[in-house]
């Protein structure tokens, strides 16, 4: 792909993402995705009302109308694309967790979902001609939405069991990260009955109170508030709340694999089985989790859309990646960070505290290290490690993993950086660092190797 990466197009404001290729590319979305109304959100970017601005600009150009939901979470826009027949498509304004100069623009399909790799490269090639708008008679016009994230909310909302939820007197630590959740996830903990104490709930696109990747380091302050607080749960979104991340009652952070076994667990329990897709990224803590909860999991490539697709396809109930990107069948084929909280909660208040939950999770060490490589030679290094490792339970499905009957090691391409991102997990930390120190040496002695037969 020319443009868009695994989450739309993105780039720092003003250096790659300027209003020009905003509203360039406004155009070729109307091309592939019009005629018909196209929803338009954006998050709390200090550059979004600009990028969208240019974008609906192209957009209107086109003669398409506009639905303007203003500041949503980007799965709030998905749903209101979804259950309004009348709307076409939907674009959403973010960079998710990238730095604050950074912004971007995500497309949404008819249905609610990301769009296909077609749709996106249509949108390329439609980006690289000259198109033609209709005469001064055939521009679009804006409508103002302002009820799409309390719809939204009530959706989320309708999906669980509130009244268990209300009952269980539940207290928890907010982190809104001073992104598009501000408004939208502190109104769900009221509908909930839930006492919230919210930090970085004001929206402000420098995000101030720490970047908005919710990662571990980036959330000493729930922790610390949630423990001292006497807080059961806390939880954290990134920028634009399509994700959401969770601590314990005693401040410990839950990695994404683990709420991602733990929600397919509750969800394969009340199903009586099913299906759960998540990538070959993901911690097996997921697999032995859903099985022995009567479930089956799916694997496929790293990114929402895939995992989405595949979800559709099987008919899965739930599904996800390990970053904290949860995807709810009877809800929405997308990630959703409200509907994740609401979930979580009542997995709490129906099985025990979240503390309890993570400890009987059976135990794994996943180590996670680079190894730096050119484009260029990625498929060509990828073809002679599958050749050396022939015989193995090896696997394609994304870059390369090799199963082992107490583990597994994966090394993947990124799709934005010239490197291979390595995983190694085991249930012993010493054979994860192992593996993954021998498998780090080998890919580095390809790569030196094939690098000198090209110089």
């Amino acid at each position: 792909m020319k443009m868009f990466g695994t989450n739309g197009i993105r780039g720092i404001v003003n250096g790659y993402m300027t209003p020009e290729l905003a509203l360039k590319v406004g155009k070729a979305i109307a091309k592939v995705l019009g005629p018909g109304a196209i929803a338009v959100a954006k998050d709390t970017r200090t550059s979004s009302d600009m990028i969208a601005c240019a974008v609906e600009s192209g957009l209107l150009s086109m003669g398409v109308d506009i639905a303007d939901l203003g500041m949503v979470p980007t799965p709030a826009l998905q749903y209101y694309v979804r259950t309004h027949p009348n709307i076409v498509a939907g674009v959403m304004i973010t960079a998710s967790h990238n730095p604050p100069e950074f912004n971007g623009i995500k497309c949404v399909s008819s249905d609610g979902t990301e769009c296909s790799h077609e749709e996106e490269t249509a949108i390329e090639d439609a980006y690289g001609t000259d198109i033609e708008c209709p005469g001064w008679d055939g521009v679009g016009s804006i409508s103002r939405i302002s009820d799409a994230g309390e719809a939204y909310i009530d959706a989320v909302v309708s999906k669980v069991d509130a009244e268990l939820i209300r009952k269980a007197g539940l207290k928890v630590c907010l982190d809104c990260s001073n992104g598009a959740a501000s408004y939208t996830s502190p109104l769900l903990m009221r509908k909930l009955g839930v006492k919230a104490l919210a930090i970085n709930a004001s929206p402000d696109g420098r995000f101030p109170g720490h970047f908005s990747e919710p990662t571990e380091d980036n959330l000493a302050d729930l922790k610390r508030i949630v423990s001292e607080s006497g807080c059961d749960l806390g939880m954290a979104h990134d920028g634009d709340a399509d994700r959401c991340v969770f601590v314990t009652g005693s401040g410990r952070y839950v990695p994404g694999d683990q709420s991602l076994a733990i929600l397919g667990r509750s969800a394969a329990s009340k199903s009586g089985g099913g299906k759960i897709v998540t990538t070959v990224a993901t911690s097996c803590v997921v697999e032995e989790a859903v099985r022995q909860a009567g479930g089956e999991v799916v694997y496929t490539a790293v990114g929402s859309p895939i995992v989405a697709r595949e979800m559709m396809a099987d008919g899965a109930i739930f599904g996800g990646e390990e970053n904290g990107g949860l995807i709810f069948a009877d809800h929405q084929y997308c990630r959703d960070g409200a509907m994740a909280i609401a979930k979580m909660l009542e997995a709490v208040a129906g099985n025990g505290s979240l503390d309890s939950q993570v400890d009987s999770l059976p135990k794994f060490f996943t180590i996670k290290a680079a190894v730096q490589c050119p484009d260029s030679l990625k498929a060509p290094v990828i073809r002679e490690i599958a050749e050396r490792h022939e015989g193995e339970r090896v696997n394609l499905t994304d870059g390369l993993r090799i199963d082992y009957d107490d583990g597994w090691v994966l090394m993947r391409p990124s799709g934005t950086e010239p490197k291979f991102r390595v995983y190694s997990e085991s249930k012993d930390r010493g054979t994860a660092e192992k593996r993954s120190e021998a498998f780090l040496r080998e890919a580095a002695g390809i790569i030196g190797a094939r690098r000198a037969e090209n110089h």
